[in-house]
C-alpha cells in the first residue's frame, strides 16, 4: 500500500480543469495518493522522465488493468522484449519514412475533401464537422479499417477511452466500451481476408503479414483507435481554438514566423491531450520516505509534467515560440507513442495549414461557449466558428 501523502480531489472539478490541482500537487506533494482515483500520482517532470524508464519497477504489464480487461493485451501493456517485438512489427506502417512518403499525401487528400465540402457553409462546429472527420478518415486509412464510417471510428474510440478511464466503475460506460470493441472485431473480421490477399501499409495489413497472434493484432488495432482518433481530433480542434483566442500567436503562425510543427508541439505541451499514463508497481520501492508496494497503481501525469515550472517559464501561457524540448506529451521511455510521427503529420503538416488556408477570416462564433473536459484524455467538446 502506497505511503505517499494522501490528497483528496473533487473528481468532477478535476475533469473540468485539472491544472490547478496538478499544480498544487506538483508543488506540495509531487508524489501523492489520491483516494478518489485509487492511484499514486507523479506530477513532476523529472520524476516521470526517470521512473517511466524503470520498467522493472514501474511496469506497463497490468493483467487486471482496465485496458487489458476491456481491449485485450496490446503492446502498450507489455514491457521489454514482448513490447519491442510488437513495436518492431508495426514499425513499417508508421515509420517516419512511411509517414513522409505514403501517409502524408493520403491525409492531405482527406483534409482537402472535408474542408472543401464544409467551406461554403461559412459556419460550423469545427470539432465535430472538421477535426473529427479528418482524424477519423485518416485513421481508417492508417488502421486498414476502410470498411467503416468515420463516425464509427470516433464513437468506438470514445467508447474505449471512456472505458479505460472508468476508474469509478460506471456500468453504462463499461457497456459502451464492450460495444465498441465488438464493433472493431467485426470490422477486422471483414477486412482481414481482403488485406491478406492485397497487403498494404496499414497497421492491419502489416500485422497480418507477420506471425503476430490474431488476439494481439486485434488488441493493437484497438490500441491504435483508442488513442489515434481522439488525440489528433482534439489537437486539431484545440490548436485552432488556442490560436483564435491568442491573436498574437495566430499572427506568428500565419506569417510564417513560426512553423505549424511548433504550434503543434506547444499545444501538446500546454494541454497534454494524453494527460497521463498508468503503471503497476512490480516490486517494492522506496523514494525518500515514500514506499510503494507491488501492485500499487501509479499514474504518470503528463499534464502536470508539461507545466512544470522547473523547465517551462510561465508554463500556463500558450507560446508558440517556446522551446518544447523538455515536453513529454508523447511519453519519455520505451513506451514513447509509436504513432507520434503520424500524429504530427496529420495535425501539423496537413490539418492546421489546410484549415487556415481554406477558411478565410476564421473566428470563434461567440453565440456558444467553447467547452473543454478530461484529465486522462483532455480536449475541446465543441468549437463553434465562422469564416468568410
Amino acid at each position: 500500500m502506497s505511503t505517499a501523502p494522501q490528497v483528496s480531489i473533487d473528481v468532477a472539478a478535476f475533469w473540468r480543469d485539472p491544472y490547478p490541482v496538478l499544480k498544487r500537487l506538483r508543488n506540495e506533494a509531487p508524489i501523492a495518493f489520491v483516494p478518489e482515483l485509487g492511484a499514486t500520482l507523479f506530477t513532476r517532470r523529472d520524476d516521470i522522465y526517470v521512473y517511466e524508464k524503470q520498467i522493472d519497477v514501474f511496469s506497463s504489464h497490468q493483467p487486471q488493468g482496465l485496458m487489458n480487461v476491456l481491449m485485450g493485451h496490446n503492446m502498450m501493456r507489455k514491457d521489454g522484449a514482448p513490447h519491442q517485438a510488437e513495436r518492431a512489427t508495426i514499425f513499417p506502417s508508421i515509420s517516419p519514412k512511411t509517414v513522409r512518403t505514403h501517409w502524408t499525401a493520403a491525409f492531405q487528400a482527406h483534409a482537402d475533401r472535408i474542408v472543401a465540402d464544409i467551406a461554403p457553409k461559412g459556419a460550423a462546429d469545427l470539432f465535430k464537422e472538421i477535426a473529427l472527420p479528418i482524424s477519423g478518415e485518416c485513421l481508417k486509412s492508417l488502421t486498414g479499417l476502410t470498411n467503416i464510417r468515420y463516425q464509427d471510428m470516433d464513437a468506438w474510440s470514445q467508447g474505449m477511452i471512456d472505458g479505460i478511464a472508468n476508474y469509478t466503475g460506471d456500468k453504462a460506460v463499461e457497456a459502451r466500451c464492450h460495444a465498441a470493441t465488438a464493433g472493431i472485431d467485426a470490422a477486422i473480421d471483414d477486412m482481414a481476408p481482403v488485406l491478406r490477399k492485397a497487403p498494404d501499409y496499414s497497421l492491419l495489413g502489416v500485422m497480418l503479414q507477420s506471425d503476430m497472434p490474431m488476439d494481439s493484432i486485434r488488441a493493437n488495432v484497438k490500441l491504435a483507435i483508442s488513442g489515434g482518433q481522439n488525440e489528433p481530433r482534439d489537437t486539431i480542434a484545440g490548436a485552432v481554438w488556442a490560436l483564435l483566442v491568442h491573436p498574437e500567436q495566430k499572427r506568428r503562425a500565419l506569417s510564417g514566423e513560426v512553423g505549424w510543427m511548433q504550434v503543434f508541439e506547444e499545444y501538446a505541451r500546454w494541454i497534454s491531450p494524453i494527460g497521463m499514463s498508468p503503471r503497476r508497481i512490480a516490486k517494492r520501492i522506496a523514494i525518500g520516505d515514500i514506499v510503494l508496494d507491488p501492485d500499487d497503481r501509479i499514474f504518470f501525469m503528463f499534464g502536470a509534467a508539461n507545466r512544470d515550472e522547473a523547465h517551462f517559464a510561465d508554463p500556463d501561457r500558450f507560446d508558440v515560440g517556446r522551446d518544447t524540448q523538455k515536453s513529454i506529451a508523447f511519453g519519455a521511455g520505451p513506451h514513447f507513442c509509436a504513432g507520434a510521427f503520424a500524429s504530427r503529420a496529420m495535425v501539423a503538416d496537413v490539418a492546421l495549414p489546410t484549415i487556415f488556408k481554406r477558411l478565410h477570416d476564421l473566428r470563434l462564433d461567440e453565440s456558444e461557449p467553447v467547452r473543454f473536459g478530461g484529465w486522462a484524455f483532455r480536449g475541446p467538446l465543441n468549437l463553434p466558428v465562422r469564416w468568410t
